[in-house]
């Protein structure tokens, strides 16, 4: 496993520009007009800058990680469904009958997912890297100590590196919680220094009531976080939980390990924002999948610069809108490695040969013109 510096701080290195530069010239000798194909051509770049080699590979182990974990604030009613849900659907991706196994299996990726902090027994196979039953109810109390904070973002890491080390060439980081995107709203207010009231969602489809109860949770835990607003640790411990400090931990460590991910909607995202600061430039090593309804979703794709391939109203979570977005970004790989050139088809590159014969027949046919005229008059 790759460890950060002495500063904690993860070594992060930017993708490769000379193969981004490759990209971009073997995309104009395509047989298309220069630019039509939009931003797949832009995403065929960035796949090709992660891989370093033009024309890219084409993707053979997408995989799919989805951060399972209670949280203690749902007990506030901040959620439409009851904390048991989280343990619940746990089982039911192991059974293969959540909506992320579906969408993984028609987009040619695999799933696994990692109990990091359910309120529950689940199986061996998932609750490795546990590290508590349940985070803390960060309105009123700290979510992690200091030493499960470590933990959770050492996990991370260690799970990306197992999944790369496995042949993982994608990665997609997905969430189950009953009561997660409370935290994360906290967590990106505080980056992008927005007021509670503004990154408010609905989550889960809560009445009025439930969300003037979450504005008020998150409200508190904005207040009491406050100290820690520009220390990513810190936040982590007083406000996120144990399964966002895994995603951010597997986000940061992606990038270290130079494998692309696509980023979900706002819980993953808002990790992100935390794995950003932990592993600078590590932003430069996703893709946003799609945009969520969640208000606090678009703000932090703002603050990290990243346009959503997708806008379509989703808020599941569990890596959906990511893996929607999934054969959008299997297609521009393969469209630029595949695609002939004009010099491979024997097509012109441009129309400049044939307008500049029309332009010369022109003129030839003009010229005769005159001189039939002449010679006839």
């Amino acid at each position: 496993m790759t460890v950060p510096d002495n500063a904690g701080v993860f070594a992060v290195q930017p993708p490769d520009e000379v193969a981004r530069q490759a990209a971009m010239a073997r995309q104009a000798q395509l047989t298309k007009p220069a630019g039509s194909l939009g931003r797949l051509e832009e995403l065929g770049n960035w796949i090709t800058a992660c891989q370093g080699s033009c024309p890219p590979h084409p993707f053979e182990r997408p995989r799919v990680v989805v951060f399972a974990g209670d949280h203690g604030v749902a007990a506030s009613g901040v959620s439409a469904y009851p904390s048991e849900v989280t343990g619940q659907m746990v089982a039911n991706f192991l059974a293969g009958g959540a909506a992320i196994n579906v969408l993984a299996a028609q987009a040619g990726a695999t799933v696994r997912v990692v109990d990091m902090a359910v309120n529950a027994d689940t199986p061996d196979s998932v609750s490795k890297f546990k590290v508590r039953r349940g985070s803390g109810s960060i309105d009123r109390e700290d979510a992690l100590t200091e030493a499960e904070t470590e933990a959770a973002i050492a996990a991370g890491r260690a799970i990306a590196d197992e999944e790369v080390d496995g042949g993982a060439d994608l990665l997609v980081a997905g969430d189950m919680g009953i009561g997660n995107t409370t935290p994360a709203a906290v967590l990106v207010a505080a980056l992008v220094g927005a007021e509670p009231v503004v990154v408010v969602g609905r989550g889960t489809g809560i009445d009025d009531n439930a969300w003037m109860r979450k504005a008020a949770a998150i409200r508190d835990a904005l207040r009491r976080s406050r100290a820690a607003h520009n220390d990513p640790r810190g936040l982590l411990r007083i406000a996120g939980g144990a399964d966002i400090g895994a995603m951010a931990g597997f986000l940061a460590q992606a990038a270290v390990r130079k494998t692309p991910v696509i980023l979900d909607g706002v819980v993953v995202t808002a990790a992100a924002t935390i794995a950003d600061r932990l592993a600078p430039g590590a932003r430069d090593w996703w893709w946003a999948g799609h945009r969520s309804v969640e208000p606090a979703h678009t703000m932090a794709l703002s603050h990290l610069g990243l346009t959503p391939l997708l806008d379509m109203d989703m808020r599941l979570g569990e890596g959906s809108g990511a893996v929607a977005a999934l054969p959008l970004v299997l297609m521009s790989a393969r469209v630029l490695a595949e695609m002939a050139t004009f010099a491979d088809a024997g097509v012109s590159e441009s129309g400049e040969s044939a307008e500049s014969t029309v332009t010369e027949d022109t003129a030839d046919t003009a010229d005769s013109a005159e001189n039939s005229e002449v010679t006839t008059g």
